[in-house]
């Protein structure tokens, strides 16, 4: 005979709101070949990929500013902007390379506003 304490009760719960966590995805009842209705929680979807996808945002953000940009201040000072950078600290010739003309920009920018040649 099992003696139930304060120690077994609390164990029990816990394993309880275990479960109850698990199944609030979801859940799948089956009815055994003894008659016994068997409960089993549903597999969570992986959440996997949030660095690649904030890495991405942040690599589409910073082609969209460029492009933003290079349509509204034209190239001509878009690059004499980016020249005062490279002549900069460490930092700003690191930004001036980020922020150089690409042909991707080039061709969301000639897209999006007047063409620039």
């Amino acid at each position: 005979m099992r003696v139930e304490n304060h120690d077994h009760f609390v164990n029990r719960l816990t394993s309880l709101g275990r479960k109850h966590q698990k199944m609030t995805h979801g859940y799948t009842t089956k009815v055994g070949k003894d008659g016994l209705i068997v409960v089993k929680p549903k597999r969570r979807p992986a959440r996997g990929g949030g660095a690649i996808k904030l890495v991405a945002l942040a690599v589409i953000g910073l082609i969209g500013f460029k492009a933003f940009a290079l349509v509204s201040v034209g190239p001509v000072t878009y690059n004499e902007r980016l020249a005062k950078l490279e002549g900069g600290t460490v930092i700003e010739q690191v930004g001036a390379k980020a922020l150089a003309i690409d042909p991707v920009t080039e061709v969301i920018a000639g897209s999006v506003g007047p063409t620039l040649r």
